[in-house]
């Protein structure tokens, strides 16, 4: 008889035990609160959408939580197949998939600053749709063009990095040509040859437009 007590206090213990285990599991989700690996950049340039990526993180947080508490669905890891956690599950990778978004460009900007761009620099290539590599071409086509003076004439023997540089391109357009940087007959010819393939002015001289088409 007492050894049935005993049996019968224990199967109780276990009950009791049981439940109040079940309780800590459902208001104790392990891990609840997202988390990335990602290197994100949060002082990028639109602050806006930096607030609604933490935004969104909590909305997430929040949903995962309710869905474990009120309806005992771990919807990251669900165990069971019927169409409430099915649907708990869907609406679960919808916010997800807004995350991923929100960190998409902000690894991105993160990986373009890591590159030595500003935030100004981030904004031209993502409002463009332009690549790294054009971007980087264009500035440095950028800087070949800010050394011409449309004041100042080329001179006949004249030597300048303006002129190596302008060579290069000609070159590259299948001129053959000295790489010297000085503008003489042999550069002037070449200049004028391309310049009348692009039905521009042919002089001879170096103008903004005959800079644009050459460093295009």
């Amino acid at each position: 008889m007492k050894q049935l007590i005993i049996l019968l206090l224990l199967i109780i213990a276990f009950i009791i035990g049981f439940g109040k285990y079940n309780q800590y599991k459902r208001y104790n989700s392990q891990n609840v609160n997202y988390r990335t690996e990602k290197i994100l950049d949060f002082e990028y340039h639109n602050q806006d959408l930096v607030l609604n990526y933490y935004k969104a993180i909590e909305n997430l947080n929040s949903y995962v939580m309710t869905q474990w508490t009120a309806n005992n669905i771990d919807v990251r890891t669900p165990e069971d197949d019927d169409e409430e956690t099915k649907l708990a599950v869907t609406k679960y990778t919808e916010k997800l998939a807004t995350i991923n978004y929100y960190e998409t460009k902000l690894e991105k900007s993160s990986t373009l600053k890591a590159k030595g761009l500003s935030n100004s620099e981030v904004k031209y290539i993502e409002e463009t749709g332009t690549d790294l590599k054009s971007f980087n071409k264009l500035l440095a086509n950028n800087k070949i063009k800010s050394m011409f003076n449309a004041n100042k004439k080329l001179v006949y023997g004249q030597k300048s990095a303006l002129i190596y540089e302008v060579q290069k391109r000609l070159i590259a357009n299948g001129f053959e040509i000295a790489l010297d940087g000085v503008y003489k007959i042999e550069t002037l010819n070449a200049i004028k040859s391309f310049e009348e393939k692009n039905t521009l002015f042919a002089d001879g001289s170096l103008d903004i437009l005959t800079l644009d088409a050459l460093f295009k």
